[in-house]
């Protein structure tokens, strides 16, 4: 008798472990490297509010549907520490240790490229939330899918809103930080004015981790340039702007990017944010309706406020953004295989909050437009495109 209830709690126990075994496996385990502390850690923690954002909603509702089953997701992060050969270590241990099935990229150009071919040789889909530059999707992979259009979708539209509306402005001068978006974004405005006829009077690289950027402003402000172009990310962009207001840095128009959609930069640089413009492939103005898990860009933004009592900025909806595309991509395929989910991700054609979402041919985003903004009265107002504009682009007063 005791024997047979010894073989009942032992079968018992075995049915348990395969049912615990199986358990297990029926997750969906996504890496994701990050910069939470180092220069860009402001960065990463937008990124991982965005991620945690989706991974809140996704699995509230049982999870990601494949086929018959859900499979709960699971984000699994490491800090890179700002550093991109730390990013590409941390990359190769999610995939080699903690076994992740997909990859979320780290954030920014120069970092998602290094970690691409990580992700390329294993064979693993990365899903870029933050690199812009066409640079980053010239390697002729297939497993490198980006968010973002590229750099040009934000230099076109600015130098054509100046050449129609300040035929005046003739002198150009652009101060980049020297990193690979940056960088890349500084040549495409550069293009982008040489081909209306403007004059480039100044173009200057500063170095990553620059605190102090007078030296290269009084030198850009000897130029007498007629618009200012500033690239690099938030920090660097508060540093700068205020400096230039210190220099008496003149302009009619002063373009920085990426710093003045988010609203720390206003609040950083006061009176000085008034009439700079920017650009930017997310703003809670805009309204997508979509199939995703928010439904709509307003119920984004809407369910942002409730989690973290404030609007989203452009990184902060990246982050979910690739969130809902993976999962669109795993429930068309109605499998985690990776050739599968691969698949549907090349086919495109996905309904997001974020913006309609299809690839091109080298992986890159090329299926919207980004808005421009500018700041006016210490508020972002849409100036292009047209049919979203909420305000008239305008000239930069004085410093």
């Amino acid at each position: 008798m005791n024997f047979g209830r010894s073989l009942i709690v032992i079968a018992s126990a075995a049915i348990a472990l395969q049912v615990n075994l199986v358990q297990a496996q029926e997750t969906l385990k996504i890496g994701a490297p990050l910069p939470l502390t180092g220069a860009l850690a402001p960065e990463g923690a937008k990124l991982r509010q965005g991620y945690e954002l989706w991974l809140e909603k996704v699995n509230a509702g049982g999870g990601v549907k494949v086929a018959d089953k859900k499979l709960k997701v699971e984000l699994v992060y490491h800090d890179y520490q700002s550093t991109t050969p730390k990013a590409v270590q941390l990359a190769e241990k999610l995939i080699s240790d903690d076994k992740v099935d997909f990859l979320f990229s780290p954030f920014g150009s120069g970092a998602a490229k290094a970690v691409s071919t990580v992700a390329e040789k294993a064979g693993v889909p990365l899903l870029a939330s933050s690199a812009s530059s066409a640079e980053v999707f010239d390697q002729g992979y297939k497993n490198l899918f980006g968010l973002y259009t590229d750099n040009s979708t934000f230099s076109e539209p600015l130098a054509d809103l100046v050449k129609a509306k300040l035929p005046n402005v003739k002198r150009v001068a652009i101060l980049a930080r020297n990193d690979l978006y940056p960088l890349s974004l500084a040549n495409e405005f550069e293009k982008s004015a040489k081909k209306r006829g403007l004059e480039v009077v100044f173009f200057e690289k500063y170095p990553i981790g620059t605190l102090d950027h007078s030296s290269a402003l009084t030198q850009l402000r000897a130029a007498k340039p007629d618009w200012v172009i500033v690239t690099g990310y938030i920090n660097d962009l508060i540093l700068a702007r205020k400096q230039a207001g210190e220099l008496k840095v003149g302009g009619q128009v002063y373009t920085l990017i990426n710093g003045p959609a988010y609203q720390e930069w206003i609040d950083a640089v006061g009176p000085l944010a008034e009439n700079v413009t920017t650009a930017s492939w997310f703003h809670p103005v805009l309204n997508y309706k979509s199939d995703d898990v928010f439904g709509s860009t307003q119920n984004f933004v809407a369910q942002f406020k409730q989690k973290y009592n404030g609007e989203p900025d452009f990184t902060q909806a990246s982050g979910a953004a690739v969130g809902v595309i993976l999962q669109q991509a795993i429930e068309r395929a109605g499998s985690k295989d990776r050739n599968a989910v691969r698949a549907e991700l090349v086919k495109g054609g996905f309904k997001t909050f974020f913006a309609p979402i299809s690839f091109g041919p080298t992986g890159m985003a090329d299926s919207y437009t980004p808005p421009v903004y500018q700041i006016q009265q210490g508020k972002v107002k849409v100036v292009y495109p047209a049919d979203i504009a909420t305000s008239d682009f305008r000239a930069t007063a004085g410093n």
